[in-house]
């Protein structure tokens, strides 16, 4: 990652939370901890943020507090091809008519090239995702209620009773920050609370992860394993991660990106 995009990434970190730790900026723009440290000197000096003990914080403190995570825009670029593959398979499993929920994220984003020529209700907390349903499909889609939080493009609600509780899906398509032995884990407290929320409305739960997930972990636990129908990964999944699934009774759908249909060569990164 370039220069220029890691301090734009640190300095919208700043603005979205109180103080962020020199670990939280690897991790969200997977540079080197020395690499982080120089970037926050260099934008101290430029007065740009205010370099603290462990991390850095805004000159001028934020009046809105974000999610922890990476932003949409930096996990959008990342493992792009398995991405597309996973949401391919993920749109083979719906049926015209069968409500479905999608949750925010970069996988499930690319379920919507897939679903411009079907026909369903679909409920989602993602503002892109609803977007460009209204724009490319017929789809009827519902959106959540509540504050959108613009690093990750999602609406979130601390309210019980938002519209959330009078949608029924047969299935719920989701992503995670990590997927372990414990389960399906996150970042944010208020990401859990809404999530559980729409996995309480779904009959199935279908889990879109690159491999990769496999091998991040997280302090908060959404659900366990014995909660998910369904694992779509791509090919980088391990034997002893595809062992896990099969023990904890999940089933597994392995994406091939390397095979690509014709109608695929237009569809966005």
């Amino acid at each position: 990652m370039h220069e220029k995009e890691r301090h734009r990434i640190i300095l919208s970190a700043v603005q979205e939370r109180p103080v962020v730790t020199v670990q939280e900026l690897v991790e969200l723009t997977s540079s080197s901890e020395a690499t982080i440290r120089r970037d926050i000197a260099a934008l101290h000096v430029q007065k740009r943020l205010r370099r603290v003990r462990g991390g850095a914080e805004a000159i001028t403190p934020p009046q809105f507090i974000g999610l922890a995570g990476r932003p949409f825009k930096v996990n959008e670029t990342m493992h792009s091809a398995q991405k597309r593959a996973i949401a391919r398979e993920a749109v083979e499993l719906c049926s015209d008519g069968e409500p479905i929920i999608i949750n925010g994220g970069t996988t499930t984003f690319q379920m919507v090239h897939y679903l411009s020529n079907r026909r369903m209700p679909i409920f989602t907390n993602s503002f892109p995702i609803a977007e460009h349903l209204l724009k490319h499909s017929k789809n009827t889609v519902m959106l959540s209620g509540g504050t959108i939080y613009r690093e990750q493009n999602i609406i979130l609600s601390p309210f019980e009773n938002d519209v959330t509780r009078n949608f029924y899906a047969r299935r719920m398509f989701m992503g995670a920050q990590g997927l372990g032995p414990l389960g399906l884990m996150e970042g944010d407290p208020l990401l859990i609370q809404a999530e559980q929320k729409l996995i309480d409305q779904a009959d199935e739960l279908v889990v879109l992860v690159d491999s990769s997930k496999f091998r991040q972990r997280s302090s908060l636990i959404l659900c366990g394993l014995s909660r998910i129908a369904t694992v779509i990964t791509d090919e980088g999944i391990e034997d002893h991660e595809a062992k896990m699934l099969e023990e904890a009774g999940v089933g597994l759908v392995v994406a091939r990106s390397s095979v690509s249909k014709p109608e695929e060569s237009s569809i966005p990164a």
